[in-house]
Formats: structure tokens, sequence, C-alpha cells
């Protein structure tokens, strides 16, 4: 999945020959030049589905209040967000006065239900108007059929006020603003590895913040891998001996938490256990796992022992995440320790199987358990490049090593997320923003009906070269660029005549992030995550 040695050699080649080439002297100083944005542009990101504006200046008052309606308007989770955005916009002391045209923000939430699952509608209006004949006072009001459409509408609304340092007032500018804006897709991931390398609880929750801005929804939490078992797991305590240090791991009331907290924010968890493949990190507790002491992967499929483990950990784990999705692995599976060692070659002979053929039990069988436990099976595509007839009609592919698999895995009537590599993939630091963004995961896809299967896509943030240091300008503002992708109307994102304003808008809204205290990196680097090269404005790096 994660291609370590293709970003390792990508980095090296950039270090020894790319880097040296840059002439510090040779870049244009900017210290004396004034950085104008384009005013014709509209600087929300992601896009609304509709939207029209004017030309009028309103301020805030720093004092805003809030009035709920509606039978949703009670919800704990919308008055946090209000107070969240409160401080984010007016983290600056604002002028005191005796007159501002907004004083009030009306929330209009029509279902108090907050369950959060796939699908939940997410849509919303906003509205911004001036004092007219019938009013002194402006107004400002979102309306949302869930809490969590009104969650993305708090949003858009924050990105609309700006402060005025001139005259030390949040203003919102071009109104009277009328939004109506959705999801163009109900999936907008985002996956975060923690087991190439550890990341603290504290940078996980910056994370899931820093997504909420962008209005993706499904944080894919890649826990465990071969080279680390981070998780507790009550029912099979030694699992975690498998960690790096006694130090970096997470307590099942971690784990309660960042769910706990990216629920508050809209945001769905999706835990992936990687099976057969990418679980040598679980015979550090339980030997018995691996093949032979030897040769530790895959696990091993000739024993009910390993399946009852696998079922001890989906027990555990569903007590935690309620998400309806459960993502099983079950990609680059080297079956050689299968066919090797003796007890497994005599299991395979004894069962009439070949290594193939014990691939595809591992799978069906790891995915009735978690069917189960009323989860719904999540697969990478090589499940479904192998054996697409045997997957059960219920599972989710997952596409990330080459184009064309969510076209097949939909007219197969399989419902698919896209995350191609070559694209999406956040560790390939070569990837420009561009080509980020201009990826279209419905292509080849013509009927309808299957567009319909095409549940969205995910930006990947593999770990072997991020850790808490780096992590967060790997996946900024790239990861940016795939929810604008996956959030606004194709027609009004992807024309190439839009290749110079969309980067303006991206420009800004990466400045926008470090203004929040999200280290995202300068948009156009040739090589992510590096730092400017010289000085100059933000919004021109």
């Amino acid at each position: 999945m994660s291609s370590n040695s293709q970003c390792l050699l990508k980095t090296l080649f950039f270090l020894l020959f790319i880097f040296p080439l840059v002439n510090a002297r040779s870049i244009k100083s900017t210290l004396h030049k004034t950085t104008e944005l384009d005013e014709s542009l509209t600087y929300l990101w992601p896009l609304p589905s509709q939207f029209t504006f004017g030309n009028d200046t309103l301020t805030v008052d720093p004092n805003l209040s809030i009035v709920f309606t509606g039978n949703g308007g009670g919800s704990v989770i919308v008055k946090e967000a209000f107070e969240r955005y409160k401080k984010i916009i007016f983290k600056h002391g604002s002028k005191s006065g005796d007159f501002f045209d907004v004083t009030q923000l009306t929330v209009i939430v029509h279902s108090d239900n907050d369950e959060l699952q796939l699908g939940v509608d997410e849509s919303y209006s906003l509205l911004v108007t001036k004092s007219n004949e019938h009013s002194i006072i402006g107004e400002v009001s979102i309306e949302a059929n869930s809490i969590y459409g009104a969650l993305r509408g708090l949003e858009t609304m924050s990105q609309l006020c700006i402060f005025d340092y001139g005259v030390k007032t949040v203003q919102i500018h071009k109104a009277p603003w009328f939004i109506q804006d959705k999801p163009r897709f109900a999936y907008r991931g985002l996956l975060l590895d923690t087991s190439r390398h550890y990341l603290p609880i504290e940078i996980i929750k910056q994370i899931i913040e820093s997504m909420s801005y962008a209005k993706l929804n499904v944080l894919h939490w890649h826990i465990i891998d071969e080279e680390s078992f981070p998780l507790e797991v009550p029912s099979y305590p030694n699992l975690w001996k498998g960690s790096y240090t006694k130090w970096e791991r997470y307590t099942v009331e971690d784990a309660y938490e960042i769910v706990d907290f990216a629920k508050l924010r809209g945001i769905n968890v999706m835990a992936e256990v990687d099976v057969p493949g990418h679980a040598e990190s679980w015979g550090a507790g339980y030997p018995d796992l691996w093949p032979s002491p030897s040769c530790k992967e895959p696990l091993d499929v000739s024993k009910n022992y390993t399946f009852d483990v696998i079922a001890g950990i989906l027990a555990d784990m569903r007590k935690i995440f309620p998400f309806k999705l459960f993502h099983l692995g079950g990609d680059e599976v080297n079956t050689t320790c299968w066919t090797t060692t003796p007890h497994l070659k005599q299991w395979l002979q004894d069962h009439n199987m070949t290594s193939k053929d014990a691939y595809e039990y591992f799978v069906l069988r790891a995915q009735e358990i978690a069917i189960s436990h009323n989860w719904t099976p999540v697969n990478w595509e090589e499940t479904f490049n192998t054996f697409p007839s045997k997957l059960n009609p219920q599972t989710v592919v997952h596409n990330w090593l080459r184009g064309g698999v969510c076209q097949a895995a939909v007219a197969k009537g399989f419902r698919c997320i896209y995350s191609n590599q070559g694209f999406w993939y956040l560790d390939h630091l070569d990837v420009p923003w561009d080509k980020v963004y201009y990826t279209e995961p419905l292509e080849g896809i013509k009927s309808i009906s299957e567009q319909k299967l095409l549940l969205g896509g995910e930006a990947c943030m593999w770990g072997e070269t991020a850790d808490a240091s780096d992590v967060q300008q790997t996946i900024w503002p790239r990861a940016a660029a795939v929810a604008e992708r996956l959030w606004s109307d194709k027609e009004a994102t992807s024309s190439t005549n839009t290749t110079s304003s969309a980067l303006q808008r991206l420009e800004y809204f990466r400045c926008l992030l470090t203004r929040r205290g999200v280290p995202a990196a300068p948009v156009t680097n040739f090589y992510a995550r590096r730092p400017p090269l010289g000085p100059g404005s933000c919004y021109e790096q």
C-alpha cells in the first residue's frame, strides 16, 4: 500500500540532484512587495454547490450571540461548535463600538438525531443579509436538516468572517450571501497511519480538527501494521507488546476519546485491522500466530486460534468504533510462509488448497467475523482483483494500486472508495497539488446507478517517512485538494481554465490553515512539505 521504497528513492533523488540547483540568490525577494488578492474569486474552500453574493461589507459584533431553533436546536454538538468557531473568528481583539451590522446568528436544525453514519445529511443553507427598511441590523442564519449539516454551515460562515487590521473589526465582504450547499460524495476520507510511526493523541486531534476545516468526514485510522501494534485489546492483552515501546501505545480510553472528539466535528472514525498480511507485530505477544519463528507473515491460516484472536480484537473494537464500515485490509499478501512452513504446507495439502485458495479462505472468514458484529467490510483492491465472485456482496472495495478498479468494481455491483496511489497518496511527495486536484474518482463510470456505488475517496497519509514532526505539513494543503474534489460540483471545479483561480484559492486556504495553527506547507513546492525557498507572502509561496 505505502510504497516506502519508492518514496525514499524519490527523496534521495531530490536531495542529491534537484535541491542543489536552487540558487538562493536567484530567488526574487518579495520583502517590499504587497500581495493583492483577486477580488473576483470566491475564497471559500471547498467551493459551495450554489451561491450568490453582493458587494456590501458588514461588521460583526465580537459579542455575537446565537439563537437555536428547530427540533435539533438544543444540540450540544452545535453549541460547542459555535463556541469553537467564535474563538477562531474573534481570535484578534476587536475594536468595541456602538453599532455592528451583525449581532446574532440564527441556527435552525430540523432533526435532533445525533447519530453519525455514512450518508448523514450534511446539506445546509447560509444566509447573510444587510439591514433594510424592515430591519436595522443584518441577519446571518444557517438552516440544516441535521446537526452535521449545521456544522458544515458554521465552517463556511467562519471562512466568510475576515478580520480587518485597519479598523480592528471582523467583517463579512461581498454581502448579501445566499449559499445552498451539499457534498458531492458521502465518503470524504483521510487515512492516518499510526503503526509506522506512533502519533500522540494530541497530534491526532489536531489532524481531526483540521479535517473539519476542509469538510472531510472520515478518519481512516490505520492503527496497526507489521511494524507495530500500539492498541490495547482487553481480550488479548499481550497484543500491544508489539508496540515500539511501552510509551507508544493507545489505551481503550484513548481510542474512545478520539472517536468522541471526531464525532463533535462531524467526522466518523473507520478503524482498520489489516489481515492476513501486514501483521507480523501480532506475534510479539502471541508467537503462535506466526507460521514459524523464522517466517512471521502472513498470519497462520491453518489455526482456528488465529481467527479466535481476530474475533476477540473485533469484538473489543466494536465497542469503541460505531461507524458502520470496518477495514479488513487484505493487501500485499505474500504467501511464501504458507507454502514453505511444514505444518502449513501439510494443511494446504489436506484441504486441497493452493496458497491463493488459502488467501481467499482467510479474507472471507475475516469478513464473516466483521459482519457478525454488524460491520460492513472494506477490503483493499487485491481481494477484488483476485476473487471478485467470492467476496461478500456487502464488501466495499478500496482502490489504491491502479486505475480502473472502481470502474470494474461498481460494474459488478460492489461499492468502492477511490485512493489511487498515483494521485492521492500523500507520502508520494513529488505529486503536485494540481495532479491531486484534477483527479476524477468517477472517471470511466458512466451509468448513474454505478456512479452511486462510488462512495467517494480518501487521501492516504502513510507513515514511513512522517511522524509528529512533519505529518501535518505532509497532509496539508494537498489533502484540501482532495477535499474539494469530493465535496464540490465537478463542473465548477474541473475546467482547465480554472487552474489559476484554483491555485489562488488553495493558497488562500493554506494560509487560513496556518492562521488557525495548522502547519500546512506551501502549495507549489516541487517537493511537498518542504519549507519556503525564500522570503515572501504566505499567499504566494
